[in-house]
């Protein structure tokens, strides 16, 4: 492990498309709303922008189309200090994202892949980016197969996989084999074993194929399992959501960067829920993720309140 952590991250680049309103449509309705956006995103750029704010040297393997949009994509990346030599750009337009929204902070997606379709194997370079790597980051919003390419190189190198399983689908057991850390959020952990209304068995029956999971559970905090180890939850710090866009991804950057550093899991946890808690407070995807600075304030901040609220403490 290098003093300042390596992260590479296998992943989608959109531009995401932000229509705010008061109340989601529903089906067959038309609503007005009150603001609209485009602003760089993707779960993979996400959590690459999310790392390198945490503190992260930070390498994003992907690929955009010949664009305006795979244009501004890469230059917001490169202005988060994001290395994007294998970042290709191809022919097909760049994903898209479609956002909506509301007043309470909730939103509903759709996602066009575009060029992210396109990265179905591994290219030149990448192997050796990924086995430079302290950490890697996969999400499904590029095909499985270039998921599982990199895992798989991953394993083959010794760097640690962390796979975020969004979108939910059935996963093959391959990619499973080649995953170190499992972290969904508690809809994508029940659509993967079925069992929706408890996180801890969820947790348990993950543990069959990957050694380590953290579930993620909104207001709840995060619930961490091991094959070693009994669960854990840790509190979410209580914020008002302004918007919850891209705190998941913002979660899961902070994270790998926080165990890539040698931190214990309960502590990781706690400052990626500080970070994620920061970027629910603001609009937005990667404008909303924090700066390790501001981590480190909040992380402290929340410290501090537990200590107080503790029976006898004093201020």
């Amino acid at each position: 492990m290098s003093p300042t952590p390596h992260i590479a991250v296998l992943g989608s680049a959109n531009m995401d498309l932000v229509a705010y309103v008061a109340k989601a449509p529903q089906r067959g309705e038309t609503v007005t709303g009150r603001e609209f956006r485009t602003v760089p995103g993707g779960k993979g750029a996400n959590q690459a922008v999310a790392a390198a704010r945490a503190g992260a040297t930070v390498s994003m393997i992907g690929a955009v189309g010949n664009d305006a949009h795979g244009a501004r994509l890469r230059s917001a990346l490169e202005h988060s200090g994001i290395e994007t030599d294998l970042l290709r750009t191809v022919e097909t337009p760049t994903g898209t994202a479609h956002i909506v929204v509301d007043d309470e902070g909730g939103n509903a997606i759709v996602v066009i892949p575009g060029a992210n379709g396109t990265v179905t194997a591994l290219a030149p370079g990448d192997e050796g980016l990924i086995a430079s790597a302290d950490a890697l980051l996969l999400q499904l919003e590029v095909p499985v197969d270039g998921v599982l390419a990199a895992a798989q190189a991953a394993r083959r190198h010794g760097v640690r996989t962390i796979l975020t399983p969004a979108p939910a689908q059935p996963l093959p057991p391959e990619l499973l084999a080649a995953t170190d850390l499992l972290l969904p959020n508690e809809h994508e952990a029940a659509a993967l074993t079925g069992i929706t209304d408890d996180p801890r068995a969820a947790a348990r029956a993950l543990l069959s194929q990957v050694p380590e999971v953290v579930i993620t559970l909104g207001s709840r905090g995060s619930l961490y399992a091991s094959r070693d180890t009994e669960p854990v939850v840790v509190p979410a710090r209580q914020v008002t959501a302004v918007d919850t866009t891209g705190a998941g991804d913002t979660f899961a950057g902070t994270l790998a960067v926080a165990l890539a550093e040698g931190n214990s899991v309960p502590d990781a946890l706690g400052w990626a829920s500080s970070a994620a808690a920061l970027s629910v407070q603001r609009p937005g995807a990667s404008a909303s993720m924090p700066y390790r600075k501001e981590i480190d304030k909040e992380a402290t901040t929340e410290t501090d309140a537990e200590i107080d609220a503790e029976p006898g403490a004093t201020s």
